[in-house]
């Protein structure tokens, strides 16, 4: 998991600042959180299979140590920055 939100936190850093909206689908009755980032080779899909369904739809993301929690809103801290986990019915990736 903190591989993926590594990924999350570089690209909201970069020139462009766009970060990655983070998934979570049910597939194949494994629960997985996935990003979707662009590269030199087009579509890149960075994925984590979790245990459950996250309990809260937001992650606060230390930006400068990159510790992590799950949190259920957005927060005042300057110094994070909160990631919302959009809940998927269906894709049309197929996961491994």
């Amino acid at each position: 998991m903190h591989d993926l939100l590594t990924v999350i936190l570089y690209s909201s850093q970069s020139l462009l600042s766009i970060a990655p909206l983070l998934h979570n689908i049910n597939h194949k009755n494994r629960e997985i959180l996935f990003i979707q980032t662009v590269g030199m080779g087009g579509n890149i899909i960075h994925y984590n299979i979790t245990k459950e369904t996250p309990k809260k739809k937001f992650i606060e993301l230390k930006r400068l140590s990159g510790e992590f929690s799950f949190v259920g809103k957005i927060g005042s801290n300057a110094m994070s920055m909160y990631v919302p986990i959009l809940e998927l019915e269906q894709s049309t990736f197929n996961f491994p």
